[in-house]
């Protein structure tokens, strides 16, 4: 396998492990709404804001733009999502674009440049900046579960006290 070809395999297989995470939140069922005052985000404005970046982002990944012209951002910061169902519809969508985009990419695509608000990126790299992006938000969502959840959390990695149990 080329170089090019394993990058895009890992960065698929990455993106699903942020996915992964963000699932794990939605299945323990926190209070999607719930802020801790009006300047906060909840995990359901997290959710807007992240489909609405991977809709932005990937449609037409190669050839227009990262940042849409009609893309609402500061709308995605307010509640906007009627229900819970709505909310994981958009957060279905969002990733669905988003590997499916991934995934069609060629080794060949690795070398062009692509375009974020003017910036010109390399493919690569503007995989490599959602893959932060998308990570730091989920991390958010996990937060604001755990806070929520206390002791009812179920942790989403490795157990206080059981790394040893992961060491070779």
């Amino acid at each position: 396998m080329n170089t090019a070809q394993a990058f895009i395999d890992f960065a698929v297989k990455r993106m699903g492990y942020v996915k992964s995470l963000g699932d794990g939140v939605l299945a323990q069922k926190p209070d999607l709404f719930k802020r801790a005052d009006d300047s906060d985000n909840s995990i359901a404005i997290i959710i807007q804001h992240l489909e609405g970046n991977m809709r932005s982002r990937w449609t037409h990944f190669l050839t227009s733009d990262g940042e849409k012209p009609d893309r609402e951002r500061d709308r995605e910061f307010e509640p906007v999502a009627a229900n819970e169902a709505e909310l994981h519809q958009l957060w279905q969508r969002g990733w669905e674009l988003t590997l499916s985009t991934i995934q069609a990419l060629q080794p060949g695509d690795m070398g062009r440049e692509v375009q974020i608000r003017g910036e010109s990126l390399n493919v690569m790299d503007a995989i490599l900046r959602q893959i932060s992006h998308y990570s730091y938000h989920v991390g958010q969502m996990v937060t604001l579960a755990r806070l929520q959840l206390g002791p009812a959390w179920q942790t989403l990695s490795i157990a206080r006290g059981k790394s040893a149990d992961y060491r070779p």
